[in-house]
């Protein structure tokens, strides 16, 4: 059974049609990376898969149950944690009191399993080091760390990433592949969007790519990306 599934997802703005009958499913313990160019609807999936926007028609299932009608918080607390594409880390508290609020509202543990669930989530982001400093004063790398640690320390079961590793330089994008690889390999279920496709390719299992709301086409990553379909939509060429 997997443990989540997008069942004929669609979505409308009007007449705009953002997401068009979206069917997926991920397999406990898999990851899959998420392909297409600007505008394909990769971002408002992950928005329909965490409960930030209500589909227009279809099903989300999270560990066979429908929580199509659940809010964001209540699936968080469920165990469906994300990230977001652009990091807003609370700048006057330090990374670990960051990461605490992930834990004990996020999460909703209390005293000292909230603190253990908050440091556990610096050490797989590879911020422990840094729990005492300023958020404000953090560089986009560990911001990006900081965010990926607060989804942590809900403790999730599936983790769903939005572009981040956006905006980093090519070193820190391989620093931070590892550390989600690190995660991967320690048993988490993982939807990653991205446009730094070879990001992609050294973490995730299987690949979906998108194109106007659907889907374009899915399977393993490297055939996925050397198919005629994504040469020509996702990367423009015949």
């Amino acid at each position: 059974m997997p443990v989540l599934e997008a069942v004929g997802l669609s979505k409308r703005y009007g007449a705009l049609h953002v997401i068009d009958d979206l069917s997926f499913a991920l397999e406990a313990g898999e990851a899959l990376g998420v392909v297409g160019p600007n505008g394909a609807g990769k971002t408002t999936t992950l928005n329909l898969l965490a409960g930030e926007v209500a589909p227009t028609a279809g099903t989300v299932r999270y560990a066979g149950s429908d929580v199509t009608s659940l809010p964001a918080h209540r699936r968080c607390r469920l165990g469906l944690g994300r990230t977001s594409q652009i990091p807003r880390p609370f700048a006057g508290l330090t990374v670990f009191e960051n990461v605490m609020v992930g834990s004990a509202f996020g999460g909703r543990q209390r005293g000292a399993a909230a603190t253990d669930a908050a440091v556990d989530a610096l050490r797989r982001a590879g911020l422990l080091s840094k729990a005492n400093v300023r958020a404000g004063s953090l560089t986009l790398l560990d911001r990006k760390r900081l965010e990926l640690a607060r989804a942590l320390a809900t403790r999730p079961q599936v983790l769903l990433l939005d572009e981040i590793a956006g905006g980093l330089t090519e070193g820190e994008v391989l620093d931070l592949v590892d550390t989600v690889k690190a995660i991967h390999h320690g048993g988490a279920s993982i939807v990653w969007i991205e446009h730094i496709v070879h990001a992609l390719l050294r973490v995730v299992d299987r690949m979906l790519a998108m194109d106007y709301g659907r889907k374009l086409i899915e399977g393993d990553p490297h055939e996925v990306m050397a198919s005629d379909e994504v040469k020509s939509v996702y990367l423009g060429t015949a």
